[in-house]
């Protein structure tokens, strides 16, 4: 009995075992070869769990079959040398040692494990490497290409070493060293940060590496990748995936390829009911899913979590969240959560949390101990026909926002600013974590934080949209502007109320002069504006 293929969560693409987008089409292949060709040394880089393993070992076997060029083609993982750190002899025996074997696995060839005890005795751990792929690139008249993935899992020295022996080699290429060689990471190569510890300062891995030609990313699904993964399962099970499932899928990952993979293995395989291939996958199945995944908190998520943590990603990150239309960061930080994938760029340059997982992820993440701190009396604000009492929940959180805000407010690590922002998501995701859920838009330079909360009740799922302004300036101002915007986006939404909520950060003005609640107007959609 033929096994069944499933969708891809873990490790590289196995064409028998997982529905796929063959790896070679999602990268410029015309474009990588020709640097191939061309004896380049060069960078792929994409965040984690997006596909760069899959496309590097699907073109070692491409180059490997003859029909790119006579080339002999060899993968490695370096990540090997991670666990010795800086102990750069430790590392580099580990990382020789995952060359033999790769060599001889994939080529039948000894000479990498013939060379490397000897290299590391004669020439050390600063010059094991380069002696090693110099004796390995003479002895077949073949083109070698050495493929080297999570290059920037390497630390410190480590690192600086693997650069510096590469870079002193490049000069004696094709015939006494590598014709081609890719370094595979999260970030390229220029953004690598590394502290010697023997010169006691940092490097920049550009100038340990300047040999770079080319730097390539790899993208996440596009919307056409994204059907046919889908189709895949449709067509060999049976089991369709309906027009609004799809597009979920579709807008909650934005093609974020493990994103994609997991909610469709979680709706499709891991959920009882959706193992019932006579039923099609629902948009309701999908956003389970999604929930699911969150809490959860599987390695990827736990990954993107645990990054908040960094100086240089709050720098980004805590704008976004409170729509602020200034910043602290430089270039370097926005490169560097770029490559992480937390982030993506509008048209206009503005960066924004890359798709509305992560935009859930990221403030639940950050007020999850908060959330559990707070007292939870889910029933007060649910009637007895089911209904959610969205103006005495904020009411509630009014009153607590005045009396415990300053003790609050700073239980958000590093992100104070955006703390009363996550107070009240974690005053709401209590109470609608009993039923409904909470979606969230943010971007820097929208001046607002948009909430829109679903709230099943019956046959029907009711929507209440709440928007969170910062004061600027005068006050009439800001609810003049945020009503508008509060208004545009409970119109897009198709909800039936909407709450403008004013944070007045201001250290001058007394609560009495903070605090109010102006009912909806006689005209235009109804909308309750709240001081805070």
């Amino acid at each position: 009995m033929e096994a069944m293929r499933f969708f891809n969560t873990a490790g590289p693409v196995r064409r028998g075992d997982h529905y796929h987008i063959p790896p070679l089409e999602r990268i410029d292949l015309d474009a990588v070869l020709g640097l191939v060709r061309s004896g380049m040394y060069f960078v792929l880089h994409a965040p984690r769990q997006t596909g760069k393993t899959s496309a590097l070992l699907a073109l070692r076997d491409l180059l490997n079959d003859g029909s790119a060029g006579d080339f002999r083609c060899v993968y490695a993982n370096f990540e090997v040398g991670q666990a010795a750190r800086e102990d750069t002899a430790r590392a580099m025996r580990a990382m020789l040692g995952e060359l033999a074997r790769r060599a001889r696995l994939t080529l039948g060839d000894e000479t990498p494990g013939r060379l490397r005890g000897a290299s590391l005795e004669s020439e050390g751990a600063d010059g094991a490497l380069v002696d090693v792929l110099s004796r390995w690139a003479e002895a077949d008249p073949r083109p070698l290409v050495l493929l080297i993935d999570e290059i920037d899992a390497l630390v410190g020295d480590t690192l600086l070493s693997v650069l510096r022996q590469l870079r002193a080699g490049y000069d004696q290429r094709p015939g006494g060293f590598p014709h081609s060689v890719i370094l595979c990471g999260v970030r390229d190569v220029r953004d690598y940060r590394i502290h010697s510890n023997r010169r006691d300062a940092p490097v920049l891995g550009g100038s340990a590496f300047n040999i770079r030609s080319e730097s390539l990313r790899l993208g996440d699904f596009t919307e056409a990748e994204v059907r046919a993964l889908l189709a895949q399962h449709t067509a060999e099970t049976g089991q369709a995936f309906t027009a609004a499932a799809v597009e979920t899928v579709r807008t909650r990952t934005a093609g974020q390829p493990w994103l994609v993979n997991a909610l469709c293995y979680d709706a499709c395989f891991r959920h009882p009911a959706g193992r019932d291939r006579s039923r099609a996958i629902a948009e309701s199945e999908v956003l389970a899913a999604q929930e699911r995944l969150i809490l959860r908190r599987d390695t990827h998520i736990d990954d993107l979590a645990n990054r908040l943590r960094e100086e240089r990603v709050r720098r980004v990150i805590e704008p976004i969240l409170t729509g602020a239309d200034e910043s602290g960061w430089s270039d370097e930080d926005i490169a560097y959560v770029l490559d992480l994938g937390l982030i993506a760029l509008d048209r206009d340059g503005s960066p924004r949390v890359a798709n509305p997982i992560y935009a859930e992820v990221v403030p639940r993440h950050l007020s999850h101990a908060v959330q559990a701190g707070l007292p939870h009396r889910m029933a007060w604000y649910v009637d007895d026909d089911g209904a959610l009492d969205v103006e005495g929940l904020l009411a509630d959180f009014q009153t607590f926002f005045r009396e415990h805000s300053e003790h609050w407010v700073q239980r958000f690590d590093r992100y104070h600013e955006a703390g009363p922002q996550l107070l009240l998501q974690a005053h709401l995701q209590r109470v609608v974590n009993g039923g409904g859920s909470i979606e969230r838009e943010y971007a820097l330079g929208r001046k607002r934080t948009d909430l829109l909360i679903r709230w099943p009740q019956g046959e029907t799922t009711r929507k209440y949209v709440v928007e969170c302004k910062l004061r600027r300036g005068l006050l009439e101002r800001t609810i003049e502007e945020g009503l508008a915007q509060t208004r545009g986006y409970l119109d897009r939404c198709g909800a039936e109320a909407g709450h403008l909520i004013v944070f007045d950060r201001s250290p001058e003005r007394t609560w009495d002069k903070k605090i109010f609640r102006r009912s909806p107007a006689a005209e235009g959609a109804p909308v309750t504006v709240w001081g805070m």
